[in-house]
């Protein structure tokens, strides 16, 4: 199955859900003395590898890291080929000056917010289905 394109469907049905715990963006070298199973994504850029993990794993790592997130997933099955979600709620977000970093997947969308924001992003994405 490739996922809902059509972007009213996606944005009354997105359904976004608060993924517990604390979570860091940090970056290595090489993935050498990194056990995968405690990294939830990683992604190799020119300059480093992007680790996503608990903000727990990364003091255990002694990984240097700035912000403290939220993660939210949005558990509609979105297409990689949908046009316009990531646009509509990251505009939302930004004019109550929430920034996010969205990661998306094959299955869905994943928005990583400032943990003290993560409430009333919450309530802008679940406003999108009222």
């Amino acid at each position: 199955m490739s996922g809902e394109k059509d972007l009213q469907k996606l944005l009354k049905t997105m359904k976004p859900e608060h993924k517990s715990g604390d979570y860091v963006f940090c970056k290595v070298d090489n993935l050498e003395n990194i056990n995968l199973d405690k990294v939830e994504m990683f992604f190799r850029e020119q300059e480093a590898i992007t680790l996503i993990l608990k903000e727990e794993t990364a003091v255990k790592l002694q990984l240097d890291y700035s912000v403290v997130m939220s993660w939210i997933t949005l558990t509609v099955h979105s297409s990689l080929e949908a046009v316009g979600l990531t646009a509509a709620f990251s505009k939302a977000l930004s004019e109550q000056e929430i920034s996010c970093n969205v990661v998306a997947a094959f299955y869905h969308d994943h928005i990583f917010v400032n943990k003290r924001d993560v409430e009333k992003a919450m309530e802008i994405l679940n406003s999108f289905s009222n």
